[in-house]
């Protein structure tokens, strides 16, 4: 499998032979579906994908699109994830604090 990344290295031409070849492959293994020789249906849906990640690739390039690589999420966003656990170690002092109040 590749990814985005990986296909906008290549040139147009060798996108289209990459779309091209991965239709055929789609092609047997919907003919394998239906015969019901086919192992794995999730492979259906990868090579789907696939093939729409090469068109989309090689759309890019026809309309002159850049695209840039994502950044890693930011340190802030990993703290606030790193808070949760002490928020449910809290449930417990406020179930007692609320039975506290009802006696």
């Amino acid at each position: 499998m590749s990814t985005a990344n990986e296909l906008r290295q290549l040139k147009p031409e060798e996108l289209q032979g990459r779309a091209a070849e991965l239709k055929q492959q789609l092609f047997g293994m919907k003919s394998k579906h239906s015969t019901g020789v086919l192992d794995s249906t999730a492979e259906l849906g990868a090579t789907r994908r696939q093939i729409a990640r090469v068109l989309t690739v090689k759309r890019e390039l026809a309309l002159g699109l850049t695209r840039q690589a994502r950044e890693p999420a930011a340190p802030a966003a990993r703290a606030e994830k790193a808070e949760k656990p002490a928020r449910k170690a809290e449930k417990p002092a406020r179930k007692a604090e609320k039975a506290a109040k009802k006696e």
